[in-house]
């Protein structure tokens, strides 16, 4: 029997690079796992192909279409247990600009998917979770959210906004045995590093004490763990995966 067996996971998120990661991982270990997209179908499909996840479109930033992911998920066939034991809040958009130039509607996308979705995910799964007495949630952060990043003031704010979510949630999900951490990546080898130059790939790796970028995979395994039983006495933490980089 693997770690996660018998468990329920929704993934927001889930099309692409660490949501993608986290979702064949999650599945690895054993969980049945939902994970949404926004607008990458043809992703999506091919997620849901690779790894044995179940794609459902939604928009996390829209309380009508949360609430509609998380009772289809309940009554899906799939979820023979109808809970939802396990949460990962990864989706997210970047809109990057310096703030001189950024418009109100970089700033409200941003902290709309970025954190408000967060919120609205959460409260929604909060429900089936305190009447199980038991539930996993995990936020993906960002390592900028805790050093700031030049040219996305919208992100970090946004990043930051998690980490402080993710403490105060926890705090009043504690009694239920309902435990909420986050996982703040550092630079992951994913499509956005994919398209810098390699002088500056170079220069980044060597701002790194480890010396490279991270693969999703590695996060994933992060999630993992906080999802497991191994886990079982850590809530309101953030963790830092990022080769210590913001040491």
């Amino acid at each position: 029997m693997t770690k996660l067996s018998g468990k329920i996971a929704l993934v927001t998120g889930g099309s692409r690079g660490i949501g993608a990661a986290i979702v064949q991982r999650l599945v690895a270990d054993g969980a049945t796992v939902f994970f949404t997209f926004h607008s990458s179908p043809d992703k999506a499909r091919t997620v849901a192909d690779e790894t044995g996840g179940i794609a459902i479109q939604a928009d996390v930033a829209q309380a009508h279409a949360v609430a509609q992911l998380v009772q289809a998920v309940l009554d899906h066939p799939a979820n023979t247990t109808k809970r939802i034991d396990i949460l990962v809040n990864n989706a997210g958009i970047t809109k990057d600009t310096l703030v001189l130039r950024m418009s109100e509607a970089d700033w409200d996308a941003v902290i709309d998917t970025n954190l408000k979705g967060v919120f609205l995910m959460s409260k929604a799964v909060c429900k089936p979770m305190m009447s199980q007495r038991s539930g996993r949630i995990i936020n993906i952060g960002s390592i900028v959210g805790i050093t700031g990043n030049a040219g996305q003031v919208n992100y970090a704010a946004s990043k930051a906004g998690i980490i402080g979510l993710t403490k105060s949630l926890a705090k009043e999900l504690a009694s239920r045995n309902i435990l909420v951490n986050c996982v703040a990546p550092g630079y992951i080898d994913t499509d956005m590093t994919a398209k810098i130059s390699e002088e500056q790939k170079q220069a980044l790796q060597r701002s790194i004490p480890l010396g490279r970028t991270a693969q999703p995979s590695e996060i994933a395994s992060v999630v993992s763990f906080l999802a497991s039983d191994d886990a079982s006495y850590i809530t309101a933490q953030t963790i830092l995966v990022d080769g210590g980089l913001a040491s």
